[in-house]
């Protein structure tokens, strides 16, 4: 078998084709979920601190004037950036449950749908005739 032959294949299995979708579908999503976090969550909660929550820092070392009169820029852990991405991680992780609770709900109410046997074929009957007719 040859090597595009096998690729082929491979390329169009359900699976994976199911994951492109999933991996664009999650780029999306993690867009759609930025545009909130930033654009409404965040602005809430710096109303806290009286500043945008990106400008949350611990400043360990203040902007100065160095040597020969150059800026040295401040040190500074920007802790305010992390929070927000924490929470955003947290959204996304709760809703990712919540698709996959609900996709684990329908398989299990597909499952649960019993299936009727199927109708016995024209051969099942005539032999069942014959061995009731053989029984009398």
């Amino acid at each position: 078998m040859s090597m595009m032959k096998e690729f082929k294949e491979f390329a169009m299995k359900g699976n994976l084709i199911d994951l492109a979708v999933g991996f664009v579908m999650g780029a999306a999503f993690t867009k759609l979920t930025t545009a909130f976090i930033d654009g409404m969550v965040m602005p809430v909660v710096g109303l806290i601190q009286g500043k945008d929550l990106s400008e949350w820092k611990f400043i360990l070392k203040p902007e100065s004037v160095g040597e020969k009169g150059k800026k040295v820029a401040e040190v500074a852990i920007k802790y305010g950036d992390f929070l927000s991405i924490c929470v955003q991680f947290v959204i996304i992780a709760f809703v990712m449950f919540m698709v996959v609770k609900t996709i684990n709900k329908m398989k299990k109410k597909e499952a649960e749908i019993p299936v009727p046997p199927p109708a016995p074929t024209a051969t099942e009957i005539l032999l069942t005739e014959i061995r009731d007719s053989l029984k009398k």
